[in-house]
């Protein structure tokens, strides 16, 4: 982004307002070129989204043909796999059962579909096979993917930071963004930082506020009306004692993509949890920081009448209320999936890229949305 002799000088080419794992992905993607700073909210990176998830690394069966997530999920999953391995970041090639209560069930037979379209390796099981491979789970049918797998969020978020860093990008904590004004060639922003509210100039904002990345794009001329994020809760519960399971478990996903379902995933040290479920809020206008992330153990039932479909041997008696976490999803639950979005600003206010809408398979994708965004920057000022 090389700036024309007759630009004002700036303090930073990119300002990223969002410290998770996108921001942070971004931060180390576009520091090796441009001078970046990076302005978090919280006291500590990733303690939003990025921290309270499944940490599952995506095969890329179920999006739309096409979509930004499909195209951004099988390029991440690559460069993930890759940057863990050479970056000594902890995962695990688990593998993944999606399991169908049904044989021939068209939404089992659709992902099959989609992993021939995509070259995705995946098996169909029968009900002997399902039973030899997991013995503790019950289904007709199932689909093994082995490409699926699990990482340490926290490790590699550790490691984005630390590299990001490295090439010089400034990274902020408990900073957080108040307003933006249109200087002409650049932005003055207004941030709140330990210290108190400050002003720099940037050549370009980047957006990736997560739960917070609406509000923020609505400044920069982006429409509410069609990029507005819907917070949805989704609560987990630990399994106690030793995991009954060698895979992550899966039931069919919902419909329309409003979820993937009530599934089992196993951490890196051999635990076991169920979730998330997905409840949409009401109150979209709560700022993030006041979201409450409890888990009721009222919620148990639920759970467990879920988990018992693909389970039945569950112990109710070891489940117990772990943590939960906020999904930023542009769509309700009985509206069709969203894609991730992507989009820059207004045409009156050009230097600024917005992602919103980006859930699940944002961890798995954020190699690649950074890469994404890079390109679009560059095309931005050509």
């Amino acid at each position: 982004m090389s700036r024309p002799s007759n630009t004002p000088a700036v303090d930073f080419d990119v300002l990223i307002i969002g410290g998770g794992i996108i921001g942070m992905a971004i931060a180390r993607q576009l520091s090796s070129q441009y001078s970046v700073l990076l302005a978090e909210q919280h006291d500590q990176f990733g303690t939003e989204t990025s921290s309270r998830n499944s940490e599952v690394i995506h095969a890329g069966l179920y999006y739309p043909e096409g979509s930004l997530k499909e195209q951004l999920c099988l390029a991440g999953k690559q460069a993930l796999y890759e940057f863990c391995d050479r970056y000594d970041v902890p995962c695990h090639r688990t593998g993944k059962l999606i399991v169908s209560s049904s044989r021939d069930h068209p939404k089992l037979r659709q992902l099959e579909i989609n992993a021939e379209r995509l070259s995705i390796p995946v098996e169909r099981l029968d009900q002997s096979e399902l039973a030899e491979t997991e013995p503790k789970v019950q289904g007709e049918e199932a689909l093994f993917s082995p490409t699926t797998g699990v990482i340490d969020s926290h490790s590699y978020l550790q490691r984005l930071e630390q590299q990001a860093c490295t090439n010089g990008a400034l990274i902020m904590p408990q900073t957080r963004y108040i307003s933006a004004v249109d200087s002409g060639s650049s932005w003055s922003v207004e941030l709140n930082t330990p210290d108190g509210a400050t002003k720099i100039q940037t050549r370009c904002v980047i957006n990736a506020a997560g739960l917070n990345s609406s509000r923020i794009a609505a400044d920069f001329g982006v429409s509410l009306r069609d990029y507005s994020v819907n917070p949805c809760i989704g609560r987990y519960f630990s399994y106690s004692g030793k995991s009954p399971f060698r895979h992550l478990v899966y039931p069919l996903p919902e419909q329309n993509l409003a979820g993937l379902g009530i599934h089992a995933t196993i951490d890196l040290g051999g635990g076991l949890r169920f979730g998330p479920d997905a409840r949409y809020l009401d109150h979209c206008s709560l700022a993030s920081e006041h979201y409450d992330y409890s888990v009721d153990d009222a919620l148990r039932a639920t759970f467990v009448a879920a988990i018992r479909r693909y389970f039945p041997t569950l112990d109710e008696n070891r489940l117990h209320p772990d943590y939960s976490g906020m999904r930023p999803k542009l769509h309700h639950r009985t509206d069709p999936a969203r894609d991730f979005e992507i989009v820059p600003g207004s045409d009156e206010f050009p230097a600024s890229i917005h992602l919103l809408g980006i859930e699940s398979p944002g961890l798995t994708a954020s190699l690649a949305i950074a890469e994404e965004v890079e390109n679009r920057l560059f095309t931005q000022f050509t």
